[in-house]
């Protein structure tokens, strides 16, 4: 393979008439540039150049190689100018809570054109996700608004409570709502990342309702499959829906959660709102809350 600037020099000396004009115009020593040509030459295995005192002349090898050597380098240069004339295309790094539904990630990437702005999803626990912010390892979270939280600059995007999700064949299951008590003798799903854990356990147990738990999972989608298919009820925010699985309130259960966007430190908010990535993330969850 012939070195680029092996060509540069090559062409050079015939454009300049001389070696040492050759090598102030490619800004090298004249040894430098006479140990490149004769490398040129060797690699070719013929003389390219006639040296005389006055000026070098061509050989007819090195007319011949001339013509391909100034194609060769056009086109390095239409290169160079399309790689340059070429945007990087924007990639917004997005962390994303656990427990939001699945569905509402899907339409989001659905409605998102990836021509327009590249996603990079990472998924993370709420102090994960802070402390990625906080590390310029994302650009931007979804996930949960504190109110006592001043850190980063956030923008919250709606609130939604807890209810139930049971079996659609359950006895209770056409219910509105139900009690913790009429649920005494229910086995129950624990959802282990669930943000509202603690104080559903206090919920029921300020009620004398201790349920035998059949099952711990670290997976929402998992969690309404084991309630499809019977194993037990549990208790997830809103907007989680499947097909087969009710879902009535919690009587007097009024935990909600605030889901919005945190922005990192180095993140331009007005950029990134007006980007592809987060116009159609939050025009999903929009369809999703009012459809």
């Amino acid at each position: 393979m012939i070195d680029r600037y092996l060509l540069r020099y090559f062409l050079s000396v015939i454009d300049q008439g001389n070696f040492s004009k050759a090598a102030a115009a490619c800004n090298v020593s004249q040894p430098t540039l006479s140990v490149g040509i004769a490398k040129l030459e060797r690699e070719m295995g013929r003389a390219l150049f006639h040296r005389t005192n006055k000026r070098v002349e061509l050989t007819e090898a090195g007319a011949r190689f001339a013509v391909h050597a100034r194609r060769i380098e056009a086109e390095f240069a239409i290169a160079e100018r399309e790689v340059q004339d070429t945007a990087e295309q924007a990639t917004v790094r997005l962390g994303l809570l656990p427990t939001l539904p699945g569905a509402w990630i899907e339409a989001f990437l659905t409605r998102l054109d990836p021509a327009e702005e590249r996603v990079e999803l990472i998924e993370g626990r709420e102090r994960d996700l802070l402390e990625r912010l906080a590390r310029g390892r994302i650009d931007v979270a979804l996930s949960l608004i504190r109110r006592d939280q001043s850190r980063f600059a956030s923008e919250p995007l709606f609130r939604e409570g807890y209810a139930l999700a049971l079996p659609a064949g359950h006895r209770l299951a056409s219910r509105a709502t139900i009690a913790a008590e009429e649920l005494a003798e229910e086995t129950m799903i624990v959802r282990r990342q669930c943000e509202a854990l603690a104080d559903t356990s206090r919920h029921f147990t300020a009620r004398g309702v201790r349920p035998f738990f059949a099952a711990r999972t670290t997976g929402d989608e998992r969690a309404l499959a084991l309630v499809r298919a019977g194993l037990g009820v549990t208790v997830m925010p809103e907007g989680f829906q499947a097909p087969g699985v009710a879902r009535p309130r919690l009587a007097d259960f009024t935990q909600e959660r605030e889901i919005g966007l945190i922005y990192a430190p180095h993140a331009d908010p007005a950029r990134l709102r007006g980007g592809a990535v987060l116009g159609a993330l939050t025009a999903a969850l929009e369809a999703a809350r009012t459809g």
